[in-house]
């Protein structure tokens, strides 16, 4: 007598572990696994998309604006200024966390070698 409850009369009998698996194999589909390829490309395809929403952004603002700092005093056309303060907002974003990882890497370094 064996532990498997008996299979419904439309369904073959299952053998082996190997085909049980098998068949699970085929009801799920051909799942593609994640690849560092795809994704590059999914970055690329989502900076292009901002890249054009920049560039529009840039186009509609080109009236010219009047800035002053330290003394010194320049115009640029308003998209031109925005974007470049959120590039340099990114830059010191970039900076502090660069500093932080830094910072983790010696502790976590510090605290393997005093485990040793």
């Amino acid at each position: 007598m064996s532990s498997n409850p008996p299979a419904s009369p439309d369904q073959p009998p299952r053998t082996t572990a190997s085909a049980a698996k098998h068949d699970t194999d085929a009801t799920r589909g051909a799942a593609v696994p994640f690849t560092r390829a795809g994704a590059v490309w999914s970055a690329l395809a989502m900076g292009f998309l901002i890249l054009i929403v920049l560039l529009i952004f840039i186009t509609q603002n080109t009236a010219s604006a009047q800035f002053t700092f330290l003394g010194w005093r320049w115009s640029l056309p308003l998209g031109v200024a925005i974007l470049l303060a959120a590039v340099g907002g990114g830059l010191i974003t970039v900076l502090a966390g660069t500093a932080r990882i830094y910072q983790l890497r010696r502790a976590a370094k510090k605290n393997t070698a005093a485990r040793r």
